[in-house]
């Protein structure tokens, strides 16, 4: 399929003012949908952290406790055959794209049910039939194989988008601003997403990063870029429609920066001391992204406390039984040292 004529520089101008300032107005089984996928990646990154304090997961585990809202937001402007790839805080990403629940826990804990076969574990799991690349262990280095999805579909003539994650941390690597002007130069039909959760590992954003406006870190070569509330799904999913059609209709690269925030540390062996249990609070009790979908379907007559229970056990069923799964699961066989290889 070809690319649409892209719009002129006046129009996109005109149009990001308006969605940056935007929410999706959503139907009672969008804010549904919504509840239930946000709390299914709470409860599942929260079995996850007992796991490791048990012992069944080793290695690195990143949580993605508090950003449930960006990637289930980014995903309901997807269609089939977009791409979708991240760094190592990527057990949220992986479930917004339909991986099972099983499967993702199985390899947090390196059994063959896995889904790199126990071989991966937390940071480096993919899945063709989802569309889903990684999880990448090495900082960064996603954006620039997300461009080159863009550039394959770009090759094709298809108008599938890819979307790169990354935080801002790794905003500042070099190999990003490499892929950038790829993406520019050849009118890439790549979103970047940048999820600013305000710690690049246990480092404030205004103590790592000059420019601290990273929805203008394309700006320079030309790549538009928006702000983005990262803690409202309704506000992300207004931002992917525009960014999603704005790549679909041969426009190139964008760049969203969504303003998130993770409750927990970097990761499971950080304690977080760099900020205050206040500042942790403040967020959880004003702008937690679940709670607050869960106030709008109170509030509009669309749910009721005891019918969002029922969502919760629900959720925390299929949580249980991925657990359970990955408990029993046996571990890969000692062929498999030697499968799956590259030479």
């Amino acid at each position: 399929m070809a690319p649409r004529k892209p719009a002129s520089a006046a129009a996109r101008k005109s149009a990001k003012a308006d969605v940056a300032e935007k929410i999706s107005e959503f139907t009672k089984e969008q804010e549904l949908d919504a509840y239930r996928e946000m709390l299914l990646i709470r409860r599942f990154e929260e079995k996850a952290g007992q796991l490791y304090g048990m012992g069944f997961i080793g290695g690195f585990c990143h949580l993605y406790i508090g950003q449930e809202a960006v990637v289930v937001g980014m995903q309901a402007a997807l269609k089939e055959g977009d791409q979708v790839i991240t760094g190592y805080r990527d057990h949220g990403h992986m479930l917004a794209c339909g991986m099972s629940a099983r499967g993702v826990m199985a390899e947090l804990t390196g059994r063959e049910g896995g889904l790199s076969k126990g071989k991966g574990g937390s940071m480096h799991m993919f899945s063709k039939e989802k569309n889903f690349y990684g999880g990448h262990g090495i900082v960064g280095a996603q954006v620039s194989l997300g461009t080159g999805l863009g550039f394959a579909n770009h090759y094709r003539g298809n108008d599938n988008v890819s979307l790169a994650y990354f935080g801002d941390g790794a905003a500042n690597q070099g190999q990003v601003y490499e892929s950038f002007n790829m993406a520019a130069l050849w009118k890439l039909p790549v979103i970047y997403i940048i999820e600013n959760n305000r710690y690049a590992m246990g480092t404030a954003v205004s103590r790592a990063s000059s420019q601290t406006d990273f929805s203008q870190r394309g700006a320079s070569i030309g790549i538009p870029g928006m702000k983005v509330d990262g803690m409202d799904v309704r506000a992300v999913k207004a931002a992917a429609d525009y960014a999603v059609e704005h790549c679909r209709s041969g426009n190139g690269p964008i760049i969203l920066e969504m303003q998130t925030y993770r409750y927990r540390g970097h990761s499971m062996s950080d304690p977080a001391k760099y900020r205050s249990k206040d500042e942790v609070q403040k967020m959880r009790s004003e702008h937690d992204p679940i709670e607050q979908v869960k106030a709008r379907l109170i509030e509009k007559g669309w749910a009721t406390e005891d019918s969002l229970k029922d969502i919760d056990k629900e959720v925390r069923e299929i949580v249980a039984d991925a657990a359970d799964f990955a408990q029993a699961n046996p571990e890969p066989a000692v062929s498999e040292l030697y499968t799956d290889i590259l030479l």
